[in-house]
């Protein structure tokens, strides 16, 4: 707790310099927010990986729609986000702005300090290349997020500052190519006989072999997103990450512990419980799921808000895209309201359920596709603390287990992946897209398709427009319905 407080200071330091410099339009999106030579690198770092973590853990409708993209939760007050109306809030330029001025920029200038610093006796070679090899993990894993809800998006012209106001949007799929090489050169260039950035690390605290298990492991998911578009290279990556070593444990997962206190509290917390707010509820897409499975998550995932005559618990989700009154359905587990709960960007359950994929694709990563699914459910049970029995007997329900469970091998795993991934609403989202499964409902206002990607911002069509139309036109129109490359289903 106390180095995670020497983080909080330095971060807190780098948010009160950054204030005054954020203006927002695109130019300012691409100027340095802080002056690097008078911020250490790993400062810069630690603000960029916590940025991250805040981002895509928060449920703020300002901030972070993912969890209502997937289904997991839904609305009360109000109805726009459920009904797919990102624009109102400017939630892709909140987005996107995040990511380009809060993280990247930050790390770009941090590889420039690691460059650009003296050797030492103490600054060795081989702690210049750990650095550098930590930043461009993290740099991917952002670079990848970007690509993964856009598509096409500026990349070998962005963060130039005032030197290009107006970049130009390079192919996702290229990008994923160059993403590939930052990674196998991330893994080649860590060396745990060396040091990284020591107290400045607020994920793995300075153990090295964790960082390189995240490289090949963060290649291996990026293998398998091209599993559909790109077969043979897929392959290549998937068998090449796992000879490496990927995630083989809880332990392995990318992820931050928060605090129990208000400065350093995970955002949910001002999100859901300082607000004092009553904006979502449980959707019944999710509720009517679990329910069906009887699944014993349920007592961890909601609240026992509801009761029946008999004394029973019972739960009732929000309709999907409907105002909601909260009194009437099931409330959010109270775990989800507590300050020092994690936030989780990658885990080993999420790994293991790739991994039946990758069985069922017919790629030599050992085991089988059951073997693999039990263990992400397993694995991802274990974490909500789940009682052994009940696991168990979970495993062995004809619609659970992976030799009786209606559909495809898809919609085997598609279904409980989503499950497993709740709290994580961009990989929940992330799942359906890729496996078309579940079947998720369609909001009731506005009837809508749920969307495959975010439209560009607003302020991209102004400040940027040549760039942006020609971007637009490229990926086959600026919606929210254009799949990414590597969406061929």
């Amino acid at each position: 707790m106390k180095k995670m407080k020497k983080y909080i200071i330095a971060i807190l330091s780098i948010f009160l310099m950054t204030m005054g410099c954020t203006d927002e339009d695109y130019a300012n999106l691409n100027e340095d927010p802080i002056n690097p030579s008078e911020v250490p690198a790993g400062f810069l770092f630690a603000n960029a990986t916590k940025t991250i973590f805040d981002q895509m853990g928060s449920t703020s409708v300002n901030r972070n729609v993912f969890r209502l993209f997937a289904q997991y939760w839904t609305e009360c007050q109000y109805t726009t986000e459920t009904n797919y109306q990102i624009d109102n809030r400017s939630l892709p330029d909140t987005h996107w702005g995040i990511f380009y001025r809060d993280v990247l920029f930050d790390l770009k200038n941090a590889i420039e300090l690691v460059e650009n610093q003296e050797i030492t006796t103490d600054f060795t070679p081989a702690v210049q290349a750990n650095q550098l090899a930590i930043i461009r993990i993290v740099e991917v894993y952002a670079w990848q997020q970007l690509v993964d809800t856009f598509g096409n998006i500026p990349y070998t012209e962005a963060l130039m500052g005032s030197e290009n106001t107006t970049p130009a949007y390079d192919d996702a799929q290229t990008i994923y190519d160059d993403l590939i090489s930052k990674i196998n050169w991330a893994y080649e260039n860590l060396d745990s006989s060396a040091v990284g950035f020591e107290d400045q690390d607020i994920v793995y605290h300075d153990n090295i072999e964790s960082w390189k298990k995240l490289a090949s492991t963060i290649k291996f998911k990026i293998g398998m997103r091209l599993a559909d578009q790109n077969p043979s290279l897929s392959q290549t990556l998937v068998t090449e990450a796992v000879s490496q070593g990927i995630f083989s444990s809880s332990s392995d997962s990318f992820s931050l512990q928060y605090e129990n206190n208000n400065t350093n509290a995970n955002p949910l917390y001002a999100d859901l419980y300082l607000s004092g707010r009553q904006d979502f509820v449980p959707a019944n897409t999710f509720v009517d799921n679990l329910n069906e499975l009887e699944d014993p998550r349920r007592s961890v995932f909601f609240d026992s808000n509801l009761v029946d005559d008999d004394g029973n618990v019972y739960y009732e989700g929000g309709i999907y895209g409907s105002l909601n009154n909260y009194s009437l359905f099931t409330h959010i587990g109270s775990y989800f309201y507590a300050p020092d709960i994690p936030v989780i960007l990658m885990d080993y359950s999420e790994i293991e359920f790739l991994l039946a994929e990758a069985v069922e694709r017919g790629y030599s990563v050992g085991g089988s596709a059951e073997e693999h699914y039990n263990n992400a459910i397993r694995a991802n049970m274990e974490f909500w603390e789940i009682e052994e029995a009940a696991i168990d007997s979970y495993l062995t329900q004809s619609n659970v287990a992976y030799s009786t469970a209606p559909g495809t091998w898809k919609e085997k795993i598609g279904m409980q992946f989503w499950i497993a991934m709740y709290n994580r609403g961009f990989e929940g989202w992330t799942v359906w897209r890729r496996y078309e499964a579940p079947t998720l409902n369609l909001p009731a206002e506005s009837n809508a398709d749920i969307p495959v990607r975010f439209t560009y911002p607003a302020e991209e069509q102004t400040l940027n427009a040549t760039n942006w139309s020609a971007a637009a036109s490229a990926i086959g129109g600026d919606n929210l319905y254009t799949k990414l490359f590597w969406d061929v289903n």
